[in-house]
Parts: structure tokens; C-alpha cells; sequence
């Protein structure tokens, strides 16, 4: 610690980044975040109508067809 003390605040921080340690903690929030954002994803899938019922749907897909099933529910209410 004694030979970071001549370097600026901001060289430590980038320096203290760069430990295994750190790398290894960010890694495992970053995948818990990922699983997280998955299941969240499968979720959602589950409560939208396709046919087949089991099709694969990207993101991206999933995220269309939400929008979709929800304007289609506003106007099955709306009438």
C-alpha cells in the first residue's frame, strides 16, 4: 500500500480495480444480474400467447409481443 501512496486518488481507485479479487466480485454481480435479467425474461414469455406455445422468441421478440398482447388487452377492454 505504501508505494500507491505517491500516485493521485484516481490512479489507486483504477489501480484497486484491477485485483483479481475485485475482477472476480464484479464477475459474480455481473451474473447474478444476468440470471436475474433472464428469469425475468422467461417470465415474461410465459404469459405471452404464440403458436406453437413453446416457440423460441428472442428478447427483442418478446419484448414486441408484450407490447402487442398489451394494446391487444386495452382494446378487448376499451370495447
Amino acid at each position: 500500500k505504501k508505494d500507491l501512496q505517491h500516485l493521485s486518488r484516481e490512479e489507486r481507485r483504477r489501480r484497486r480495480r484491477a485485483t483479481a479479487k475485485y475482477r472476480t466480485a464484479h464477475a459474480t454481480r455481473e451474473r447474478i444480474r444476468v440470471e436475474a435479467f433472464n428469469m425475468a425474461f422467461a417470465e415474461l414469455r410465459k404469459l405471452l400467447p404464440t403458436l406453437p406455445p413453446d416457440k423460441k422468441l428472442s428478447k427483442i421478440e418478446i419484448l414486441r409481443l408484450a407490447i402487442c398482447y398489451i394494446s391487444y388487452l386495452n382494446h378487448v377492454l376499451d370495447v
